[in-house]
This record gives structure tokens, C-alpha cells and sequence, in this order.
């Protein structure tokens, strides 16, 4: 027997009901100038060798500057940073928006673009991907990390949250 398809929208409802952190990919598009996109679709994929996961629409202006530059960050966002996900999910990003948020980046030594005063930064190279429907698995290569105190930034149910205390 032949299973009706779920409709996209009560997917996307279904799949709400798991929270998320929130999370900027970063890649220099060209000298000096970066590119990113809020993903909650991101994951680790093995610990030996260090490999993490990321899901890009097709049409997303990122997914060939992933392709051709082959290195990029992941920047785990604080609870106090939802203005910086809102900005990053959008596919024009002007620069006079960039600076009433705050937001900076350094360059490490891999030149890999990162957020400033994040939670957690990943720098990745580039190792596989994998088209699936309308996405593109990206497969990167963790090359390395860097922690900072806070907490995460959460998204449920089509909202952002924090952690609460347990009661």
C-alpha cells in the first residue's frame, strides 16, 4: 500500500517539535567580505575523523561559494543573539545592517571567517557533499575550535527560546 505524501507545511510543523540550536555558516565570498546563513540543520557526523553536517537549499547564494572557496566556520549563536540569526537567514545582507547588530569577524589562520563573541566557533574544510531533495548535505572537516562562555540560542516550534532553569 502506497503512503500518501506529507505535505511540506505539516512536515515542517512535525519537525518543529524537535528544538535546535542555532547556528551562522560563514565563507569568505571574496578578499575581506563574507557570506553567511543561519542553519539549525547542523550536526556532528563522526568524531575520528571530526566531521560535521550541514543542510543548504539548492538555491541558497552560499552553496557555491562552499563549493569553490572549501573552507568555512560554524558559529553556535548565544541565547541574546536572535537579531544576528535573523540577519544571517535573509539573502541580502547589508553592510549597514551588519553594524547597528555588532557584528564582526575574524579572519584565523586558515582564513576562515568567524563570528565574533559567539558560543562556539568550528573552523571546517570542506569534504563531501551530498544532494538530498532540495538540499545539499555538506560534509566538513573540523580543523579547529574554540569555546566561549553563554548560553545557546534555541529554536522551537518556529520560535527562538533560551534554556530555563529546571523548576
Amino acid at each position: 500500500m502506497a503512503a500518501t505524501p506529507i505535505p511540506s507545511l505539516e512536515f515542517r510543523r512535525a519537525l518543529g517539535h524537535f528544538a535546535t540550536g542555532v547556528t551562522v555558516v560563514t565563507v569568505e565570498r571574496e578578499a575581506g567580505h563574507v557570506h553567511g546563513m543561519t542553519a539549525n540543520s547542523f550536526t556532528s557526523v563522526s568524531l575520528d575523523p571530526p566531521l560535521i553536517s550541514v543542510c543548504v537549499d539548492e538555491k541558497a547564494r552560499i552553496l557555491p561559494m562552499l563549493k569553490e572557496k572549501r573552507r568555512f566556520g560554524v558559529n553556535v549563536l548565544k541565547r541574546d543573539q536572535q537579531g544576528i540569526s535573523e540577519y544571517f537567514a535573509k539573502p541580502e545582507q547589508p553592510h549597514a545592517a551588519m553594524e547597528r547588530l555588532g557584528i564582526s569577524f575574524h579572519w584565523n589562520e586558515e582564513k576562515i571567517p568567524l563570528l565574533e563573541n559567539v558560543l562556539c566557533q568550528l573552523s571546517c574544510r570542506f569534504s563531501a557533499a551530498h544532494v538530498a531533495g532540495d538540499h545539499t548535505i555538506v560534509i566538513g572537516e573540523v580543523h579547529s575550535v574554540k569555546f566561549f562562555e553563554g548560553e545557546p540560542l534555541l529554536f522551537y516550534r518556529g520560535q527562538y527560546h533560551a534554556i530555563s532553569p529546571k523548576t
